[in-house]
C-alpha cells in the first residue's frame, strides 16, 4: 500500500490560484458580463449621462453634509431624489443599471456555488466572529 500523495487530489495553493484565475477570466466571457461593459460604455461616451452623473453627485454630496450637520431638509431630499429619478430616466442609465443589476444576479449565483463548499460566505467578508 503506498502512502505517495497523488497532487492532482491534493491541490497546492498554486493550482487553487490558477482555478481562481481561470474561474475569473470565466467570468468575463459572460455574455452578461460583455453586455455589462458595453453598457457601461456607452454611459461613459454619453454626454447628457454625465452630466445627470455630475448633478447627482454634486446633490448626494450637498444632502450628505447637510443631513451630517442637521440642516437637511425634505426638500432637499425631494431634490435629490428628483435628480435621480431623472438619471435613471436617461435611457442608457436606465439600461446600465438594468445590466448592473442582471450582472450582481449572476455573480450571487456563482458566489453561492462557490460558498456550498465552503463554511463561510465566499462573496462576504470572512474574517471576524460577528457581523452587524
Amino acid at each position: 500500500m503506498s502512502i505517495e500523495s497523488d497532487t492532482a487530489a491534493d491541490p497546492t495553493d498554486d493550482s487553487v490560484e490558477e482555478l481562481a484565475a481561470e474561474f475569473g477570466e470565466a467570468i468575463t466571457e459572460l455574455p452578461v458580463y460583455q453586455r455589462y461593459l458595453e453598457a457601461k460604455e456607452a454611459v461613459e461616451n454619453h454626454e447628457e449621462a454625465q452630466k445627470a452623473i455630475q448633478e447627482f453627485e454634486q446633490l448626494r454630496e450637498e444632502f450628505q453634509l447637510a443631513r451630517q450637520t442637521g440642516r437637511a431638509s425634505q426638500e432637499d431630499l425631494r431634490k435629490l431624489q428628483d435628480a435621480q429619478e431623472e438619471l435613471h430616466d436617461i435611457p442608457v442609465m436606465s439600461e446600465y443599471l438594468q445590466v448592473q443589476n442582471d450582472l450582481e444576479l449572476r455573480l450571487q449565483e456563482l458566489n453561492e456555488l462557490v460558498s456550498e463548499q465552503l463554511t463561510v460566505d465566499f462573496g462576504q467578508k470572512a474574517g471576524g466572529c460577528c457581523e452587524d
